[in-house]
């Protein structure tokens, strides 16, 4: 549905995780007994969740405790982890900095070149413990620091940017041609971000097995406030997974849709996969664990920008442990743990038996949904009941 928002001028309504609600089914379902795996490329992940490409959520060490529970985490190619051989008074010198000067900071941090040495010595470090390793570049970076990490034994290529199309026009640089980088990745290419129709067709012939949707919802992104694009997440995902359901029937091949940022709980991790998703791409949820290296901190990967940063860092806290995050028992009734229970129960509670019913989920436009009921929640928030 359009409405005019001025003459000749037309705005299509576009819905975020806090404006639907998931309908229960006609028929429930054992929640152990719900297959939540997740094809991505010729590999299946036994949980559908990976872990944000930023510094503050995944260093190796991160990585490899992640593979172990069954998830994927992707490791930033352009980050510290690359620039310093010991990172770990990088990190300790960021988590430390004021919120005044912790941009400036990072920007000044990343200033150092990055290694290629290290970019081996990274994928090197993760495949040692016998786990899936996924990294991640920007398209300018994309075809050498592909090359780099395919031969040191990569296993996914991600290559994100704030917003990625295939039609990309600059005379400055060589421009990325991603139907021949992911012809020539011998190991699945991952895209993004995206959250249209048109686009995520487009970006789907190129041959990439996924994509990562979303423009701006994450939690230490800033690109809605100081660009002013996006589309909310519900929206985003249900489009762009047409466009998967499109290309799937026209071609055979099923380009897995992976929701990338603005879920703070395992409600809407739910939501996100039954808006079309089938997997999700977690930041502050993962950054919040015991083996994240931003030490209660992260930032976004735009944070260092040297001229327009696009991301910030913010305190996120120290939780639990990364397997109390995922499998519980959680601990705290906000549902920042146990998300992979979350999910579980959810899919129980709507009839979906796998991640593919659970996408065909009812949903219902609800901006009550948070509020309905909950005045005794709302008031404990604000310190009015004790």
């Amino acid at each position: 549905m359009s409405v005019f928002i001025g003459r000749d001028r037309k705005a299509r309504r576009a819905y975020g995780f806090d404006e639907i609600a998931l309908v229960p089914g006609d028929v429930t379902i054992n929640p152990d007994e719900v297959d939540i795996q997740m094809p991505l490329g010729d590999m299946t992940l036994p949980i559908p969740f990976l872990a944000s490409a930023m510094d503050g959520v995944v260093d190796p060490k991160f990585a490899i405790a992640m593979g172990k529970l069954g998830g994927l985490a992707v490791l930033n190619l352009e980050g510290i982890y690359t620039r310093y051989d010991d990172y770990e008074e990088i990190l300790e010198e960021i988590s430390k900095a004021t919120p005044e000067k912790a941009t400036e900071l990072v920007q000044k941090l990343y200033v150092k070149p990055i290694s290629e040495k290290l970019i081996a010595k990274r994928v090197q470090q993760i495949k040692k413990a016998k786990v899936p390793c996924a990294v991640s570049a920007i398209p300018q970076r994309a075809e050498r620091f592909g090359k780099i990490a395919e031969e040191a034994g990569a296993d996914i290529f991600v290559v994100q940017s704030t917003v990625t199309t295939v039609r990309h026009i600059a005379k400055a640089y060589q421009v990325v041609d991603f139907k021949k980088l992911c012809k020539k990745m011998k190991i699945p290419v991952i895209l993004g971000n995206c959250v249209t129709y048109k686009v995520a067709l487009d970006l789907m012939e190129t041959g990439c097995a996924g994509l990562l949707v979303g423009v701006g919802p994450g939690s230490a992104c800033t690109s809605r406030g100081v660009l002013g694009i996006g589309v909310p997440q519900v929206t985003a995902t249900a489009d762009c997974a047409a466009a998967r359901e499109y290309y799937y029937k026209k071609t055979g091949k099923y380009v897995s849709i992976i929701a990338d940022g603005g879920m703070s709980s395992g409600g809407d991790i739910c939501k996100a996969i039954a808006s079309g998703a089938d997997g999700v791409m977690v930041g502050s949820a993962f950054a919040r664990t015991k083996e994240a290296p931003g030490r209660g901190y992260h930032w976004g990967m735009a944070t260092p920008h040297a001229n327009l940063p696009r991301g910030t860092r913010i305190h996120v806290g120290t939780t639990g442990s990364l397997e109390e995050i995922l499998f519980g028992p959680a601990r705290l009734d906000d549902g920042t743990q146990n998300l992979v229970g979350a999910l579980r129960t959810s899919m129980g509670c709507v009839g979906a038996k796998n991640i593919r019913e659970m996408q065909l989920t009812e949903i219902v436009i609800a901006p009550a949904i948070k509020t309905e009921g909950k005045l005794f929640q709302a008031a404990q928030k604000l310190g009015m009941c004790k």
